[in-house]
Order: C-alpha cells, then structure tokens, then sequence
C-alpha cells in the first residue's frame, strides 16, 4: 500500500499542474478511472509462458483481474493529436501461466496472491481526426514505467493499443492494452489490459455561450459560434462590432441597417421607405420607367420625356417620328426620311426582289415551299417593309409535270401561299394580290430536272400607281 499511496500522491501532483495546451482543444485535462487484467502468459517465452498473443483472449485462465477499480490516470494534451498520460494501478497475481502435460491437458501454473504496483508514462496519438469521427478515438501510445511485484521493482519499455468512445464532449469510456517489456530478468514480461470511464475537464466559460475563453473573440458577452463568441443582437447575421444598425435586423450589403422596401436603398437614404423604387430617384417608384419618379409623373402609367412631365409627345402615325419633327405626321414613315414614307422600288431593287423570288422553291406537285426557301421569303418580306406605299402582283408558276388545268390551280395556290407568308410576316393584305400562269412562262427548259426545278417559282411584279 506504501507505493500505491505514492502513485496516488503522483497523480493528485499532476492534475494540479498546468502548462500545456488543451486535452481536445478545449478541455486540456482528462482523468480516468477503472480496473485492470495483467496476462504473463502470451509473451513469447518458454513455459509457463507461451508463444505470442497465445490464447491472447483466455481471460479465465490467464488474467489476473483485481475486482475493484484498480487503475487511476491522468492525461494532458500537447498538440497535434498527442497527449502525455500517467498512470498507476494495483493488482494481485495468481496465474503465472500454463504447461502441457502427457494427454493433450493444460495445468495451470499459479502463485500465491502475489502483489503487483505500476506507475506508467507515455505519449499517445489519437486516429480521430484521420478516421473523421466525434465518438470514436483510437489511440497508440508508446513510453515506459516502474512495475513492483511482490515488492521487487524494475523498469519497462510500454508499448500501448487503445480505443475511446466519447458520449458526449466530457464523458467517455476508454479501452487498451499495452505490452511491458522488462528490463531485468527477475520481472516477467506481460501485458496488462484495461477498461474504464474517462472524464474531461478543464474548460473555461466565463459568458456561458457554449464557446471556450480560448476561442471566444469576446469571452465576457454570450455570443454565436460563427462569430467565435461574439453576439448578433438583432439576429440579422452580422455581429454587433460590424453592424451598423446593431438593434435592428439588416442587409449584409448595408452593413446590417434595413431596407424596408427590398429596392436596395436603405431605410435612412430612401424618399419612399414603404414602396420599392429606384436607386436613381432615391428609393421612389418609376412605374412606366420613364426616369421621372410616380409622384412627379403627370403620366405616371405611360412613358414620357422629363421636359413633358413624364408624358409622350404625339406621334399620330406611330412610326417612331413625333409630330412635332414629322414632316407627314398622318403617315407613317422613316426617321431618316423626317418621318415620310419611302417611295416605290426602283428598277434596280425590282431586279434584286426578283432575284429573291426566282429561288423560292416547291416540293413536285405540291404548294408547299421547300423549308431552304424561308430565308429567301424573309429577305423579301424585309424589302417589301421597306416600301409601305407600293403594292405587288405574287405572280405563281409551275413546271409543266403534269396536267395543263391542274398546274394552272397550282400555280394559284402557290402564289397564295407565298402571300400568306409576307402578310403572316407584317405585309399587309391589301398591298398584295395573287395571280397564277401555271407552265405557260417557263424560264428554264422543263425537259430537264434542274429546269423544272427553276419553273416551279413565283415572281413579284410592281403595282404601278394610278
């Protein structure tokens, strides 16, 4: 009892001395408590011992259990993972070993209640991190220490095998084996196992946020952890220290003052905090978006210039020209022309038309135009737009397969086809009409497939003016 008396008085010195860093960064001391096994068996030495990790699991013939909490220690963390432990337990030895004997039996070799003293030291490393766990921490430690048995002492070379299991951030049960090799050939090899509670401690949190001094960027005000400790009085996401509005829930971009509104104008800057507006007209709303703010706009609903109040200036024929610079206000035309309409084609651009509408193509027999075609009716459409005062013939040919009454039908439905593209397209009605040739005006000689081809076409022909 006199050496366990001097382990306990170790023990009680250690926990009462502190100058490392932090057990798990927090909590920088741990102790533990719990009873032990001592093996001498599976040491690789000759009977009564055996081979290795022999019937390494055999407690009931070969550990020697004291039954009672027989193992103190104490642990400090140093960094990165590693921790200094000490520890001290007691035991009684009983079981030696075994022998075999004629027959295939095992005699157990025992002794007589042998006493057993250790105080150990070693330096372990923790796999929680590498293993990304919160619960389970397994562990390897290697050191050294002084065992008694029988009151006879020597030194040991410790190398140690273990696990913790965390069930919350202070309390754990903890679980290891470590290998003593002796230093004098009085004192057996042997393995010692162990099992108990571990409890962690030494934490200060002095405003009671859940978050240690040694983190906590304001250890005196409860605050959030996001913030390291510091507190967000108005919830809005920012801490106080960086809020400028730190009472009243705000944006992030304002640096936390409000925008009732949501229009990105904050409350102190905007002319009209409860409707959403404009940064250009301070916060105010632009309804027809016509840079002049609702209660300014005469025309609040209808886009106008600031010199009219918000208002439009007429435009009578809608062609972008207002009245007051349109030279034909009741007609519409181009801004280039001083809001005149252009004239007829020349005979150039009749000729260029013409070159459009001789390479629209049709399917055999059919009214419908080839889908290559489209983009040659649209670049007629575009020329035809370009003179809204003139009126066009869509004059429709075939190729001369087939019946002369049916081609005359076709050459119809073709031009009407046509026309029903440019009106569909922004042409209007009344500028063109439809007439059908059928194969009477081939261009190309319809003996051949390519000159069919070409025949089947339609042609835009000018309107004169009366």
């Amino acid at each position: 009892m006199k050496n366990l008396s001097r382990l306990l008085f170790v023990t009680v010195l250690l926990v009462s001395f502190s100058t490392s860093n932090a057990q798990d960064k927090n909590n920088p001391w741990a102790l533990s408590f719990g009873i032990n096994a001592v093996d001498l068996y599976p040491v690789g030495e000759d009977a009564p011992r055996g081979d290795y990790f022999d019937e390494f699991f055999n407690a009931t013939d070969h550990w020697n259990v004291f039954p009672s909490v027989s193992r103190i220690g104490v642990s400090r963390y140093l960094s990165d993972g590693f921790t200094l432990n000490v520890g001290g337990s007691v035991n009684k030895i009983s079981k030696l070993g075994s022998i075999d004997v004629p027959g295939g039996e095992s005699i157990q070799v025992n002794a007589d209640d042998l006493s057993y003293y250790a105080l150990d030291a070693a330096v372990t490393y923790s796999f929680m991190s590498t293993i990304k766990s919160k619960t389970i921490d397994p562990f390897l430690g290697v050191g050294g220490g002084y065992t008694w048995v029988d009151n006879i002492g020597a030194g040991t070379l410790n190398g140690t095998l273990g696990v913790k299991y965390w069930f919350n951030e202070k309390l754990g049960l903890e679980a290891q084996t470590s290998y003593k090799h002796s230093f004098e050939d009085y004192l057996p090899k042997h393995w010692q196992h162990s099992v108990g509670v571990i409890f962690k401690f030494g934490g200060t949190d002095t405003d009671n946020d859940g978050i240690y001094d040694q983190d906590d960027a304001c250890p005196e005000e409860a605050g959030l952890e996001i913030f390291n400790g510091c507190p967000d009085s108005d919830n809005d996401g920012i801490q106080d220290s960086k809020d400028d509005c730190p009472n009243t829930p705000g944006l992030a971009e304002f640096n936390g003052c409000p925008d009732s509104d949501g229009d990105g104008v904050m409350d102190k800057d905007d002319k009209c905090v409860s409707v959403a507006g404009l940064k250009a007209l301070m916060g105010c709303p632009d309804a027809d978006g016509d840079g002049v703010a609702d209660g300014n706009d005469t025309c609040p609903n209808e886009a106008g210039p600031v010199a009219n109040n918000g208002c439009p200036w007429a435009d009578t024929d809608g062609d972008t020209v207002l009245d007051k610079d349109d030279k034909c206000p009741n007609e519409a035309g181009e801004v280039a022309l001083d809001g005149c309409p252009r004239q007829a084609p020349s005979k150039a651009e009749m000729d260029i038309l013409n070159e459009y509408a001789k390479t629209i193509l049709f399917n055999t027999g059919k009214a419908s135009v080839k889908d290559e075609s489209e983009n040659v009716l649209m670049n007629i459409t575009a020329i035809l737009k370009e003179y809204p005062n003139s009126k066009f013939h869509i004059d429709g040919h075939t190729d001369s397969v087939g019946a002369k009454t049916s081609n005359q039908l076709l050459s119809e439905r073709r031009a009407n086809t046509v026309r029903d593209f440019l009106i569909a397209n922004g042409i209007a009605a009344d500028r063109l009409d439809t007439r059908g040739f059928g194969e009477d005006n081939p261009i190309e000689d319809n003996k051949t497939r390519n000159g069919r081809k070409n025949n089947r076409r339609v042609e835009v022909v000018l309107i004169p003016k009366n």
